[in-house]
Protein backbone atom coordinates (compact mmCIF):
# COMPACT_ATOMS: atom_id res chain seq x y z
CA UNK A 1 0.00 0.00 0.00
CA UNK A 2 1.11 3.26 -0.29
CA UNK A 3 2.44 5.72 1.90
CA UNK A 4 2.64 9.89 2.12
CA UNK A 5 4.74 12.02 4.18
CA UNK A 6 2.66 14.36 6.37
CA UNK A 7 5.37 16.48 7.91
CA UNK A 8 7.17 14.36 10.47
CA UNK A 9 5.04 11.30 9.75
CA UNK A 10 3.32 9.22 7.29
CA UNK A 11 0.05 7.41 6.30
CA UNK A 12 -1.52 4.58 4.39
CA UNK A 13 -3.61 5.62 0.87
CA UNK A 14 -6.02 3.61 -0.77
CA UNK A 15 -5.29 3.86 -4.52
CA UNK A 16 -7.57 1.98 -7.33
CA UNK A 17 -7.17 3.07 -10.94
CA UNK A 18 -9.39 3.45 -13.48
CA UNK A 19 -9.47 0.51 -15.72
CA UNK A 20 -9.23 2.49 -19.17
CA UNK A 21 -7.82 5.70 -19.01
CA UNK A 22 -8.65 7.70 -16.45
CA UNK A 23 -11.65 10.42 -16.92
CA UNK A 24 -11.66 12.44 -13.24
CA UNK A 25 -10.07 11.87 -9.68
CA UNK A 26 -12.11 10.89 -6.76
CA UNK A 27 -10.98 11.94 -3.45
CA UNK A 28 -12.53 9.86 -0.78
CA UNK A 29 -12.39 10.97 2.95
CA UNK A 30 -13.66 8.33 5.48
CA UNK A 31 -15.47 9.07 8.40
CA UNK A 32 -14.59 8.96 12.15
CA UNK A 33 -13.16 5.46 12.02
CA UNK A 34 -10.64 6.94 9.49
CA UNK A 35 -10.57 3.64 7.30
CA UNK A 36 -11.90 4.23 3.63
CA UNK A 37 -11.64 0.23 3.19
CA UNK A 38 -15.10 0.08 4.99
CA UNK A 39 -16.39 1.42 1.51
CA UNK A 40 -14.49 -0.61 -0.93
CA UNK A 41 -16.97 -2.08 -2.85
CA UNK A 42 -18.60 1.23 -3.27
CA UNK A 43 -15.27 2.53 -4.41
CA UNK A 44 -13.99 -0.24 -7.27
CA UNK A 45 -17.72 0.96 -8.00
CA UNK A 46 -16.88 4.62 -8.90
CA UNK A 47 -13.07 3.12 -10.49
CA UNK A 48 -15.25 0.80 -13.18
CA UNK A 49 -16.89 3.68 -14.19
CA UNK A 50 -12.83 5.27 -15.35
CA UNK A 51 -12.19 7.09 -11.88
CA UNK A 52 -8.84 6.78 -10.30
CA UNK A 53 -9.86 6.84 -6.24
CA UNK A 54 -7.18 8.13 -3.77
CA UNK A 55 -8.40 7.50 -0.34
CA UNK A 56 -6.01 8.45 2.52
CA UNK A 57 -6.20 6.37 5.58
CA UNK A 58 -7.20 8.57 8.57
CA UNK A 59 -6.25 8.42 12.05
CA UNK A 60 -9.70 7.74 14.32
CA UNK A 61 -11.26 10.37 16.27
CA UNK A 62 -10.84 9.93 19.99
CA UNK A 63 -14.62 11.46 19.83
CA UNK A 64 -17.69 12.49 17.54
CA UNK A 65 -16.24 16.14 18.59
CA UNK A 66 -13.08 16.78 16.77
CA UNK A 67 -10.23 19.44 18.12
CA UNK A 68 -9.17 21.78 15.71
CA UNK A 69 -5.48 19.40 15.26
CA UNK A 70 -7.67 16.33 14.49
CA UNK A 71 -9.89 18.41 11.54
CA UNK A 72 -6.89 19.79 10.37
CA UNK A 73 -5.29 16.98 9.94
CA UNK A 74 -7.53 15.32 8.02
CA UNK A 75 -7.57 18.30 5.41
CA UNK A 76 -3.57 17.90 5.38
CA UNK A 77 -3.77 14.15 4.29
CA UNK A 78 -6.63 14.82 2.18
CA UNK A 79 -4.77 17.90 0.59
CA UNK A 80 -1.29 15.83 0.41
CA UNK A 81 -3.18 12.98 -1.52
CA UNK A 82 -4.22 14.99 -4.25
CA UNK A 83 -1.47 16.73 -4.36
CA UNK A 84 0.53 13.44 -5.05
CA UNK A 85 -2.09 11.71 -7.41
CA UNK A 86 -4.45 14.39 -9.15
CA UNK A 87 -3.71 15.39 -13.09
CA UNK A 88 -3.85 19.10 -13.79
CA UNK A 89 -6.30 17.66 -16.98
CA UNK A 90 -8.64 15.60 -15.13
CA UNK A 91 -11.38 16.54 -12.50
CA UNK A 92 -11.66 15.95 -9.21
CA UNK A 93 -14.85 14.77 -7.09
CA UNK A 94 -15.15 14.46 -3.80
CA UNK A 95 -16.92 12.06 -2.12
CA UNK A 96 -16.77 11.72 1.74
CA UNK A 97 -18.87 10.58 4.95
CA UNK A 98 -20.14 11.87 8.00
CA UNK A 99 -16.68 13.96 9.50
CA UNK A 100 -14.82 13.42 6.22
CA UNK A 101 -17.87 15.55 4.49
CA UNK A 102 -16.16 18.27 6.72
CA UNK A 103 -12.51 18.01 5.36
CA UNK A 104 -14.27 18.05 1.91
CA UNK A 105 -16.51 21.13 2.60
CA UNK A 106 -13.03 22.99 3.92
CA UNK A 107 -10.93 22.47 0.59
CA UNK A 108 -14.18 23.49 -0.82
CA UNK A 109 -13.68 26.75 0.49
CA UNK A 110 -15.98 26.69 3.88
CA UNK A 111 -14.71 27.71 6.84
CA UNK A 112 -15.22 25.16 9.67
CA UNK A 113 -15.13 26.19 13.23
CA UNK A 114 -14.49 23.57 16.26
CA UNK A 115 -17.22 23.55 18.83
CA UNK A 116 -14.53 24.68 21.11
CA UNK A 117 -14.43 28.15 18.97
CA UNK A 118 -11.36 27.39 16.64
CA UNK A 119 -11.08 28.02 13.25
CA UNK A 120 -9.86 24.92 11.31
CA UNK A 121 -7.99 24.86 7.86
CA UNK A 122 -9.68 25.59 4.88
CA UNK A 123 -8.90 26.92 1.37
CA UNK A 124 -7.40 24.69 -1.20
CA UNK A 125 -5.20 24.99 -4.36
CA UNK A 126 -7.49 21.90 -5.59
CA UNK A 127 -10.24 22.84 -8.15
CA UNK A 128 -13.26 19.81 -7.00
CA UNK A 129 -15.48 19.64 -9.54
CA UNK A 130 -18.25 18.22 -7.32
CA UNK A 131 -19.06 17.00 -4.08
CA UNK A 132 -20.92 13.56 -3.21
CA UNK A 133 -21.79 13.68 0.94
CA UNK A 134 -23.39 10.68 2.91
CA UNK A 135 -24.82 12.04 6.25
CA UNK A 136 -22.86 15.39 6.63
CA UNK A 137 -22.16 17.07 10.36
CA UNK A 138 -23.24 20.90 9.74
CA UNK A 139 -22.89 22.58 13.25
CA UNK A 140 -19.14 23.12 12.05
CA UNK A 141 -20.44 25.74 9.88
CA UNK A 142 -23.64 27.50 11.75
CA UNK A 143 -20.95 31.15 11.97
CA UNK A 144 -21.94 33.66 9.22
CA UNK A 145 -20.57 33.78 5.95
CA UNK A 146 -18.93 30.07 6.83
CA UNK A 147 -20.20 28.70 3.36
CA UNK A 148 -20.12 31.57 1.47
CA UNK A 149 -17.07 30.85 -0.97
CA UNK A 150 -18.49 26.77 -1.56
CA UNK A 151 -19.16 27.11 -5.54
CA UNK A 152 -19.09 23.38 -6.59
CA UNK A 153 -22.41 21.29 -7.24
CA UNK A 154 -23.11 19.07 -4.42
CA UNK A 155 -25.27 15.69 -3.74
CA UNK A 156 -26.34 14.99 0.05
CA UNK A 157 -27.59 11.26 0.40
CA UNK A 158 -28.97 11.14 4.31
CA UNK A 159 -30.84 8.46 6.44
CA UNK A 160 -33.96 9.27 8.10
CA UNK A 161 -33.11 7.23 11.02
CA UNK A 162 -29.58 8.73 11.37
CA UNK A 163 -29.78 9.78 15.19
CA UNK A 164 -26.26 11.16 14.96
CA UNK A 165 -26.44 13.79 12.24
CA UNK A 166 -29.75 13.80 11.48
CA UNK A 167 -31.61 15.52 8.21
CA UNK A 168 -32.17 18.70 9.81
CA UNK A 169 -28.02 19.14 9.72
CA UNK A 170 -28.17 17.99 5.72
CA UNK A 171 -31.44 20.80 5.16
CA UNK A 172 -29.69 23.74 7.14
CA UNK A 173 -26.57 22.67 3.91
CA UNK A 174 -29.19 22.83 1.37
CA UNK A 175 -30.76 26.36 2.62
CA UNK A 176 -27.82 28.54 2.70
CA UNK A 177 -26.02 27.05 -0.85
CA UNK A 178 -28.91 26.47 -2.42
CA UNK A 179 -28.90 30.08 -3.74
CA UNK A 180 -25.39 29.68 -4.98
CA UNK A 181 -24.73 26.50 -6.32
CA UNK A 182 -26.49 23.40 -7.33
CA UNK A 183 -27.50 21.02 -4.47
CA UNK A 184 -29.76 17.90 -4.22
CA UNK A 185 -30.55 15.43 -1.25
CA UNK A 186 -31.46 12.36 -1.03
CA UNK A 187 -33.64 11.12 1.74
CA UNK A 188 -33.27 7.83 2.86
CA UNK A 189 -36.48 7.08 4.73
CA UNK A 190 -34.82 3.50 6.23
CA UNK A 191 -31.09 4.43 6.52
CA UNK A 192 -28.79 5.56 9.34
CA UNK A 193 -25.84 6.45 9.86
CA UNK A 194 -23.70 3.58 8.76
CA UNK A 195 -26.18 2.89 6.14
CA UNK A 196 -23.15 4.49 3.96
CA UNK A 197 -20.74 1.83 4.50
CA UNK A 198 -20.24 -1.22 3.18
CA UNK A 199 -18.15 -2.57 6.43
CA UNK A 200 -19.90 -1.69 9.24
CA UNK A 201 -17.88 -0.31 12.42
CA UNK A 202 -17.82 -2.77 15.48
CA UNK A 203 -20.76 -3.33 17.37
CA UNK A 204 -22.86 -1.15 15.18
CA UNK A 205 -26.39 -2.27 14.02
CA UNK A 206 -27.76 -0.98 10.79
CA UNK A 207 -31.69 -0.09 10.76
CA UNK A 208 -31.77 -0.83 7.01
CA UNK A 209 -33.72 -4.06 6.59
CA UNK A 210 -32.11 -4.84 3.38
CA UNK A 211 -28.70 -3.40 3.27
CA UNK A 212 -27.21 -4.70 -0.19
CA UNK A 213 -30.20 -3.44 -2.66
CA UNK A 214 -29.56 -0.14 -0.43
CA UNK A 215 -25.81 -0.18 -1.24
CA UNK A 216 -25.99 -0.98 -4.64
CA UNK A 217 -28.23 1.30 -5.44
CA UNK A 218 -26.19 4.05 -3.57
CA UNK A 219 -23.35 3.08 -5.29
CA UNK A 220 -25.05 3.40 -8.98
CA UNK A 221 -26.54 7.21 -8.00
CA UNK A 222 -23.10 8.23 -6.65
CA UNK A 223 -21.40 7.14 -9.58
CA UNK A 224 -23.58 8.50 -12.24
CA UNK A 225 -23.36 12.09 -10.38
CA UNK A 226 -19.26 11.60 -9.92
CA UNK A 227 -19.28 11.33 -13.93
CA UNK A 228 -22.24 13.72 -14.88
Amino acid sequence: MPQIRDGAETFDITVIEADHSPRCIVLFAAGRGGNPVRHLPLLRSVAALGCTVIAPHLDMLASSIPTKAELDGRFRRLQASADEYARSDLPIVGIGHSIGTVALLALAGAQAQTFAGEQAMSGSRLQLERLALFAPPTDFFRQPGALKSVRVPIRIWVGARDRITPPAQALFLKEVLESQVPIEISLDERAGHFSYMDELPPNVTDPHPDRSTFLASLAHEVGQFVIA
